[in-house]
């Protein structure tokens, strides 16, 4: 194992990101304390408590992994495509260095990134309620599954476009959407039946329920599922991607 590439190759990254530190971190702070004013303060204070959580703290798990989604899917995409678009990318090619560790340098620097904000978002939040965490250890798990998830997931987006404008297709018209109907701000038991049944099938569901159980033991879907369906996610992002290293698919044109 060549850990002073994957060394390289995360410390480059976490540079760059650091090197614009202040409006990475300032945007999603400034979005989560947008929605405390509007859903937790002004919707919130009509809202009955959900399974005994009052809506203002049961917000807040969904909120950390909207953010922790985006910014992982945002993160590792520009850390791939922007090689790709400046012509470095050739220079990753001829290093001494395998897909695996070529991998772990760039998805690990951008699952950095998004637990840091995730991090910065908890504090954030609990300016506005004062909530208490029952599984942080869980929590933490699910925080860091998801990142490297959505950074591999990310990962493959930012290969496969070839413009900038495809670079933000998935993001903004795919997974924000989903995410937004993933029992980001409500509980799924609240639908009905029938868009509660179809409501399974989006992924994002099994993140928001797990993390949110991991807070209050509160949850839509069994912690068990939760973390099978990110773990499953997990292990097929990690195959493409190494795949893709594998065989240089759109690195190499």
């Amino acid at each position: 194992m060549n850990f002073y590439g994957v060394h390289a190759i995360y410390r480059f990254e976490m540079a760059r990101w650091f090197r614009t530190i202040g409006q990475s971190l300032l945007a999603p702070v400034i979005s989560t304390s947008l929605y405390f004013v509007v859903f937790g303060s002004a919707i919130g204070g009509q809202m009955p408590a959900i399974g005994g959580v009052p809506y203002a703290w049961f917000i807040v798990p969904g909120l950390v992994m909207l953010t922790v989604l985006t910014e992982s899917l945002m993160n590792a995409s520009f850390g791939i495509y922007m090689p790709k678009w400046a012509g470095t990318i050739y220079e990753l090619h001829s290093a001494p260095i395998s897909p695996l560790e070529a991998v772990m340098g760039y998805v690990g620097a951008a699952a950095s990134k998004s637990m840091i904000i995730g991090g910065v978002i908890l504090a954030t939040a609990r300016i506005f309620v004062p909530f208490e965490i029952a599984h942080p250890l869980l929590a933490a798990l699910m925080l860091a599954l998801t990142a490297l998830s959505f950074c591999l997931f990310g990962f493959i987006i930012g290969v496969l476009s070839t413009s900038w404008e495809q670079l933000q297709v998935v993001p903004l018209l795919i997974v924000t959407p989903l995410t937004f109907l993933g029992g980001t701000f409500y509980s799924i038991e609240m639908l009905p039946a029938f868009w509660r049944n179809l409501t399974l099938f989006n992924p994002i569901v099994y993140l928001v329920s797990g993390f949110r159980w991991s807070f209050y033991g509160v949850s839509d879907v069994a912690i068990g599922v939760s973390l099978a369906a990110i773990c499953g996610f997990l292990a097929l992002c990690f195959a493409i991607v190494y795949w893709i290293f594998r065989t240089g698919y759109r690195l190499k044109v």
